[in-house]
């Protein structure tokens, strides 16, 4: 699998080599991304890979790198030859202190939404256990479960879910000029 670091990334789109497919979320993206990041949802590979050029080279970022690499599995699968996954994604570009554009509207990051749900609800469930009933704890270690089992399996419900809530998703009216947003 071919891979790139984010500053080889920089110089490639600085020469103008290359299409950067940026496969995160669309509240993630309007967060925080590389300029003239193309946004292409994992989720929407299937349906959107039309729009890419096969004769260039697609370089595939995200947070960290492990969708990405999903991502470059996918799209050698539909036919692409020359995919290249960005190492460290997003997170690497942001420790190199490279520039990023940013919605001013964008909301939270999702983890950061996971947290304040997580720890509402919890604290939710202490405080109707100590005025309710006893036994409506159970709340808060419903949760507390749900985060061990989300560490142990690399994966989030409660961020999926989030995604899917009316303050994470662009309206498609500002969806096809979002890259230029800041």
């Amino acid at each position: 699998m071919s891979e790139c670091t984010v500053l080889a990334l920089k110089e490639k789109l600085e020469e103008g080599h290359g299409t950067l497919v940026d496969v995160r979320e669309h509240a993630e993206f309007a967060g925080g991304r590389v300029s003239d990041a193309k946004l292409f949802p994992i989720g929407e590979l299937e349906s959107r890979h039309k729009e890419l050029d096969h004769d260039k080279p697609i370089y595939v970022m995200c947070r960290t790198g492990r969708r990405s690499a999903e991502a470059q599995k996918k799209l050698r699968s539909m036919g692409f030859t020359n995919v290249i996954n960005v190492v460290g994604g997003l997170e690497a570009w942001k420790k190199e202190q490279l520039p990023l554009e940013r919605d001013e509207k964008a909301p939270w990051a999702i983890e950061r939404q996971v947290r304040f749900a997580a720890g509402l609800f919890i604290l939710i469930g202490v405080v109707l256990a100590v005025l309710v009933h006893p036994y409506l704890i159970g709340i808060s270690a419903f949760v507390g479960a749900g985060l061990v089992f989300s560490a142990a399996t690399d994966s989030c419900m409660m961020g999926l879910i989030l995604m899917k809530m009316p303050w994470n998703r662009i309206p498609e009216t500002e969806e096809a000029g979002i890259s230029t947003a800041n």
